[in-house]
C-alpha cells in the first residue's frame, strides 16, 4: 500500500464520520425541537418549511 492510498483512505474516513456525526446532530436537533416545542408546533414547523421551499 502506497503512501498516498494510505491518506486517502484517512481522508474518505474523516469525510464518513464527519457526515455520520452531522447526521446524528441533525437528528439530536430534531427530537429537541420535538421535546421542546411538542407534535403538532413541530409538524406544523417542518411543513411550513417544506412549502416555503415549493
Amino acid at each position: 500500500m502506497t503512501a498516498s492510498a494510505s491518506a486517502q483512505g484517512k481522508v474518505a474516513s474523516a469525510i464518513a464520520w464527519g457526515a455520520a456525526g452531522l447526521g446524528a446532530l441533525m437528528v439530536l436537533g430534531a427530537g429537541a425541537l420535538w421535546f421542546h416545542y411538542g407534535t403538532a408546533v413541530f409538524f406544523e414547523t417542518i411543513a411550513a418549511g417544506v412549502s416555503a421551499c415549493f
